[in-house]
């Protein structure tokens, strides 16, 4: 009966959205998995095997979207698809959640999606535990590169480096360099502590770009070009790499569910469009994986 009601809800959800697509936010029932402080999308799914797992950031999470990826994966291949992706998470979230760790090792399949290299700590800054888009601050080694910032000003990590980049683009490289090398320690980590297959997703509007494209802090996922990519490829079963179409990326907010205040974040995250083509490829790579079931 509970999947009746969300069932219905979202499709009421999904029609307001489209007529008034910023009356309103959407309900996420939010939800905990086991002894996880963390808060998860729901509706809660069931932990009893089988079920495939997707950890990741916003994308996975899917705000302000009624059915991100995992679930319409979910209803495609009649798997449980439990989405474990947390609001601007980085690796350092799962890192530091054993529980989330135990619950992908026992899954069929985890799906990891690529997070930017902003979102960690790392011997220039530290950010929150568990919510890592949360500058706490500064190691004097990046103050002692840019004397001339004021860190106390920032309150997340994308502003920081962002600030950086335009104060000196020169000295960012060395920023950049060391999120970079970091991110690829920790997403190996991460790799290698789930014991069950992973896929490793790309997900974004443009292909991986070569690392001499440069150190921009703009881009999304933030500062993660091809040869990072390599380097952890191989702690994963497979590689899936989905760069959405012209119609996903210029699809607009029309068929997302927002605040007014909420509109400038719903228009920098994938629509519907870009979600539904993710959960097709991840169909593909699950029936090559797993099989049917």
């Amino acid at each position: 009966m509970r999947h009746t009601r969300s069932w219905v809800y979202e499709i009421w959800v999904g029609a307001m959205a489209y007529a008034y697509p910023s009356d309103f936010s959407l309900d996420y029932f939010p939800c905990h998995y086991g002894a996880s402080k963390l808060l998860f999308r729901g509706p809660k799914q069931s932990l009893a095997r089988p079920y495939c797992v997707a950890i990741g950031g916003t994308e996975t999470y899917g705000k302000f979207v009624t059915d991100p990826f995992a679930s319409l994966l979910s209803a495609a291949t009649d798997r449980t698809v439990i989405n474990l992706g947390c609001m601007n998470a980085g690796p350092d979230v799962f890192l530091n959640d054993p529980e989330v760790l135990d619950i992908a090792s026992r899954a069929d399949l985890t799906i990891v999606q690529i997070v930017g290299a902003h979102n960690l700590s790392n011997r220039f800054y530290a950010v929150h535990p568990r919510r890592n888009d949360r500058f706490l601050r500064a190691n004097p080694w990046l103050q002692s590169i840019y004397r001339e910032v004021d860190f106390t000003e920032f309150h997340f990590t994308r502003h920081m480096l962002q600030t950086l980049f335009q104060v000196s683009p020169h000295r960012f490289v060395e920023v950049a360099a060391e999120l970079q090398s970091t991110w690829a320690a920790r997403m190996s980590q991460l790799l290698r502590g789930i014991k069950g297959k992973t896929l490793l997703l790309w997900m974004a509007d443009h292909a991986p770009q070569s690392a001499r494209a440069g150190a921009d802090a703009y881009g999304d996922p933030v500062l993660v070009h091809a040869g990072m990519i390599e380097e952890v490829r191989p702690f994963a079963t497979a590689y899936l790499e989905v760069v959405t179409s012209r119609a996903a990326n210029t699809e607009g907010v029309e068929n997302m569910a927002f605040s007014p205040l909420e509109r400038p974040a719903a228009e920098g995250v994938p629509g519907p469009l870009a979600h539904r083509e993710v959960a097709d490829a991840l169909g593909d790579a699950l029936h090559q994986l797993l099989g049917s079931k």
